[in-house]
């Protein structure tokens, strides 16, 4: 083997080895990754929700034959997270109701149309917390004033606390959350295709908030 190759091949290895070395950390850290639920240890301050880790779904009886679900895609929202945890803190979510997407375009159409949603005079779906009562270790209910078709009414929803930790690949740190509970859409003023299509809304939420950088 002449000088050159073995300096080309020598070169590799030592490539190969600082590239293995560079990337050895991250998936240790996403292997061993752990969460904690306890609320004290969570630093004050303002979270936002993560876009990319979030799911927003409803789902609604139809024809008796099953419960017909859909989601919205584009949604933010801001977590101010206080001493006290979950007891003492406030989340507030507005959703793009134009980003709704059944799965079926010509639903998608109706839906979003003058006789569902009307997304043209009402663009966004918004909840504001208003109180928490606590059920559990790490869980409650949180009541709060939802806002859709330029009606607003109090739901609740059972919350679970799914944990905190610096997150091992952005290393923000980051709160997780679940939630789930049941609306009645006529007093939305939206009782359009009732009874072929149920009243009762079942919505299911999975959520992530990163703390917001200092100054932002």
């Amino acid at each position: 083997m002449s000088i050159p190759v073995v300096r080309i091949t020598l070169v590799r290895a030592l490539l190969s080895a600082a590239l293995l070395t560079s990337m050895a950390c991250t998936p240790l850290q996403v292997l061993t990754h752990t969460v904690s639920q306890n609320e004290a240890r969570v630093p004050p301050g303002r979270y936002d929700l993560d876009r990319d880790h979030c799911s927003i779904t409803f789902d609604i009886d139809h024809f008796k034959y099953s419960r017909f679900t859909m989601r919205f895609d584009r949604r933010q929202g801001q977590l101010d997270w206080n001493e006290g945890g979950m007891d003492k803190s406030s989340v507030a979510i507005t959703i793009d109701a134009a980003s709704i997407d059944t799965n079926v375009p010509l639903l998608d159409k109706m839906v979003k149309s003058d006789s569902m949603l009307d997304v043209a005079r009402y663009p966004e779906l918004r909840f504001v917390s208003t109180h928490f009562e606590r059920t559990g270790e790490s869980r409650g209910t949180l009541t709060g004033d939802l806002t859709i078709h330029g009606v607003t009414q109090p739901v609740t929803l059972d919350v679970t606390f799914n944990g905190f930790a610096p997150d091992p690949l952005t290393k923000k740190d980051t709160l997780g959350f679940s939630a789930e509970g049941h609306f009645s859409r006529a007093k939305f003023g939206l009782s359009t295709w009732y009874p072929a299509v149920g009243n009762d809304i079942h919505v299911r939420i999975q959520a992530e908030f990163e703390k917001t950088p200092a100054g932002a």
